[in-house]
């Protein structure tokens, strides 16, 4: 039994491993120098790319566990989603990579004494170098004569989720709607973008890694900003909760209907 329980889980793996370096060669892997910094980022094009056409563009921010400077491991979630939806979704989509020692929000992070993660969220601060160099990136793509500047959308995952939040408050005009899976920020900051991004949050309700409740007071503050928001808890799920959020078979088609 265990005999065969190891390769089940050895095919397994090595089916997940092939399919990413098939998602890898198919992205486009690039460099956005500036200031003398360069910041790492993959993009997938739309089949038959024409730069006379216009498209929507998809800035997609990966956890803290894909930061490095390998500009690959970015992919690991998220990158097949697009990928598999090429053909009905034609969009750019961009996969940018955040160093090692840095992270998308402002956030001090901590453990409780229990061995819980905690995130204390700062606001009036400036970005961090990993936000700002971000931020000039998106700048300059949006200025791109091929990107439909009405259609701009950000997703992202964990310690994305929180990037998500804190560039659409930083950038509101962006944006026509984001996606935050297991993120949070300070329901302070809703303010800055409820009546001008339309928001779809995820979160795991078993989540041990980032609570719930930050997700939660995001939608609340949003709503009381008068936001146009939707929310999706679910009830089985832990941190991974990107798995579930990935498989709504409404995700792209609402995510692509949003308009500036």
């Amino acid at each position: 039994m265990h005999i065969i329980r190891s390769s089940v889980l050895s095919l397994a793996l090595l089916i997940s491993t092939q399919l990413f370096a098939q998602n890898e060669m198919i992205y486009e892997p690039k460099e956005y120098i500036s200031q003398e910094d360069t910041l790492l980022y993959q993009v997938l094009w739309p089949e038959k790319f024409k730069k006379k056409k216009k498209y929507p563009l998809v800035l997609f921010l990966h956890g803290s566990g894909e930061r490095g400077n390998d500009n690959k491991k970015q992919l690991i979630h998220g990158s097949k989603l697009f990928l598999d939806n090429r053909k009905e979704f034609p969009a750019i989509v961009v996969f940018p990579q955040c160093p090692e020692e840095d992270y998308w929000s402002n956030v001090n992070r901590k453990e409780d004494s229990t061995g819980h993660k905690q995130f204390n969220f700062t606001v009036g601060q400036p970005p961090t170098h990993a936000m700002e160099q971000l931020m000039s990136l998106m700048d300059s793509l949006t200025q791109l004569s091929f990107v439909d500047q009405k259609r701009v959308y950000v997703m992202g995952l964990s310690m994305g989720g929180m990037g998500t939040f804190e560039i659409i408050s930083r950038k509101p005009d962006m944006f026509a709607a984001a996606v935050p899976i297991c993120g949070g920020a300070r329901p302070e900051t809703a303010k800055n973008f409820a009546s001008k991004v339309n928001l779809w949050v995820f979160h795991g309700a078993k989540d041990d890694v980032v609570p719930p409740q930050k997700s939660e007071v995001m939608v609340e503050a949003i709503k009381k900003a008068n936001g146009n928001v939707k929310f999706t808890l679910y009830p089985n799920a832990n941190h991974n909760s990107w798995d579930s959020t990935f498989a709504e078979p409404e995700l792209l088609k609402w995510l692509f209907s949003n308009t500036k």
